[in-house]
């Protein structure tokens, strides 16, 4: 009888499965994520993400999740939720401590806090077309890690940048990912 490794919450005989599975067949990497969004009212509107593709297949959540994104009132909002730029900050942050997990998991490491804070500085003078010379999104984003667990600081420290490296929302901001809309 085999006993399923847990660590920090993942199952590593689970995750070094799927890198295997993954190695064997390459066309299991190729996945899309999808969200829809509704304007519901002036900046306010709501995303669900519900089915992404996957392992050469049409997959679902196993529920859909739906969240609302708005303006504060001083940017002409009602604040009925985040704004996007600030969904964009949890996205970094949720990606790195989701890897930071895993890694350690991987690497035999037990977490014990696992904290971040993200912050973004955005000049409005872009976002508003007052200035063309000031792009319109962050002008910079900082993040700060605390993390504690069995190890030393260097392993660690090394879990995290492991952890940024593997990062695909990281890789998106850092590298650029070409973007096309189209209108209907």
């Amino acid at each position: 009888m085999t006993t399923t490794a847990i660590r920090n919450g993942v199952d590593t005989k689970a995750l070094f499965g799927a890198l295997d599975a993954v190695k064997a067949a390459p066309p299991a990497a190729k996945w899309q994520f999808r969200a829809t969004n509704h304007w519901e009212s002036g900046t306010h509107s709501e995303s669900t993400i519900r089915d992404f593709f996957g392992l050469g297949t049409e997959l679902a959540h196993q529920k859909p999740y739906t969240f609302e994104a708005d303006h504060p009132t001083q940017l002409t909002g009602r604040d009925l939720g985040p704004t996007p730029v600030e969904y964009l900050l949890g996205a970094l942050a949720a990606c790195i401590t989701a890897g930071i997990g895993n890694i350690a998991a991987a690497r035999g490491v037990n977490l014990t806090s696992v904290s971040s804070t993200v912050t973004g500085d955005i000049d409005l003078m872009g976002l508003l077309g007052l200035d063309p010379t000031v792009r319109n999104g962050y002008e910079k984003i900082e993040m700060k890690v605390r993390i504690e667990g069995d190890a030393g600081a260097d392993d660690l420290r090394k879990v995290v940048e492991r952890s940024i490296a593997r990062s695909a929302v990281f890789d998106m901001l850092t590298n650029g990912t070409s973007v096309s809309v189209t209108i209907e």
